[in-house]
């Protein structure tokens, strides 16, 4: 997936009220841009980090700039917009380009399962069970090479691990795909000491038989595109 515009770059001076970053460009110009991620961005957050943002003219958002990357010190990026995995996925399934998922006759985007909830992709063929895929967008690294999820508490996370289980029980396959937006890192675990409650809900929906899947990125100033399977390290062990 390229980015409609040319990414420019600048050093972040703050992120604040969540979506909000003040951003400092190459000429000295401070900016205000929108933070697509609602999540803690543990370590992609504070001053100083070069970062990249997307202009845009239109005249319909209240900022000209969108907050899409982190370069860190070695090269390696990480993409900090969480809007980013389903639109990238979703032209990826439509392409039959994603890792062992290519078996469907049609696919569809949001659908509403469960209680009062959406499933990021249902992937339906005739005469088969239909299988129903949650995506993460995973942008945490506490350990050099290993991608962690979640960065902070999510108990809307927990509720979909619930509800992928109970489409299992119903007889459907669920999968929890989690895409790593990094590309730092060639291994991925739960961050169990952050958020407990959801590690012991994943480790209870794949006893249940929802199936885990991570795949890295490809990210460069350009684009972000779809990488290869990483492994993913249980709370238990590898």
């Amino acid at each position: 997936m390229r980015f409609q515009t040319p990414l420019v770059p600048g050093v972040l001076v703050r992120r604040y009220k969540r979506f909000l970053a003040d951003v400092t460009l190459a000429d000295g110009q401070e900016v205000i841009a929108h933070c697509a991620n609602p999540g803690s961005m543990m370590g992609l957050a504070d001053p100083g980090l070069r970062v990249w943002l997307e202009p845009n003219d239109d005249p319909k958002k209240k900022l000209n700039y969108g907050w899409r990357l982190v370069e860190h010190e070695n090269g390696h990026f990480t993409g900090v917009d969480t809007a980013v995995p389903n639109r990238m996925l979703r032209a990826a399934f439509e392409n039959r380009e994603v890792p062992g998922l290519s078996d469907f006759d049609t696919v569809r985007a949001e659908v509403p399962y469960g209680e009062k909830s959406r499933i990021d992709f249902l992937l339906t063929r005739h005469g088969q069970p239909d299988t129903y895929i949650e995506v993460k967008s995973v942008t945490l690294s506490r350990q050099n090479g290993q991608a962690e999820f979640p960065d902070s508490v999510t108990a809307r996370g927990t509720k979909h691990l619930n509800e992928l289980t109970r489409m299992v029980q119903q007889g459907h396959r669920a999968i929890m795909l989690y895409l790593v937006q990094r590309t730092d890192c060639t291994r991925m675990s739960l961050a169990s000491d952050i958020d407990p409650i959801y590690a012991a809900a994943w480790t209870a929906a794949t006893r249940a038989g929802v199936e885990t899947m991570a795949l890295d990125c490809q990210i460069t100033s350009d684009a972000v595109r779809l990488g290869k399977p990483i492994a993913m390290i249980s709370p238990d062990g590898p």
